[in-house]
């Protein structure tokens, strides 16, 4: 199966659209990795925050994907989620020291693929202190075992910590 990793930042939606696109790098990203995950076909499964789903359908609409907020086993998985919000003086949640160490555990599990050290990041509440974006996240730990990540955007705009990444997993 595969898997797709990209932010559900309200940025990427048209409707936020200026004269000048401050996250064009990242909305290129996004949308290069959800034609990938609509190639092979057929409906797209899609896990996320409300905030995050609203992204999702902006995003496939605009590559010709068709989301499925609710299959079984798709063969394709968007993932909607971001690390921390607090990374700068900034950034929507203001500093918080330990939002760069948060990103760094969190960006190293998802890369590598490590399950059980993405539960681990995930459970102990630290996520929404930080205002991470972390239901899908969540989901993807609990439900698809993966290999290492294709990482296509690594980034912290405005002081939140941003991912587009990609996988080939199977279902656990």
């Amino acid at each position: 199966m595969r898997v797709v990793l990209v932010p559900g930042v309200l940025a990427l939606l048209p409707e936020y659209a200026g004269l000048t696109d401050p996250v064009a790098d990242l909305r290129a990203a996004c949308l290069d990795a959800v034609r990938w995950l609509g190639e092979p076909g057929g409906g797209i499964g899609v896990h996320g925050s409300p905030q995050g789903l609203r992204v999702a359908r902006s995003l496939a609409a605009a590559t010709g994907v068709t989301l499925d907020v609710a299959p079984e086993r798709p063969a394709a998985v968007l993932v909607m989620g971001n690390g921390s919000a607090r990374r700068t003086e900034k950034a929507p949640g203001h500093l918080d020291p330990r939002a760069a160490a948060f990103d760094d555990e969190l960006g190293a599990a998802l890369r590598d693929g490590q399950q059980d050290a993405l539960g681990t990041v995930l459970a102990d509440g630290l996520a929404e202190e930080l205002l991470a974006d972390v239901d899908g996240l969540r989901w993807l730990a609990d439900s698809v075992r993966l290999g290492a990540a294709t990482v296509d955007h690594d980034d912290d705009p405005f002081g939140v910590q941003y991912w587009v990444m990609r996988w080939t997993g199977e279902w656990r």
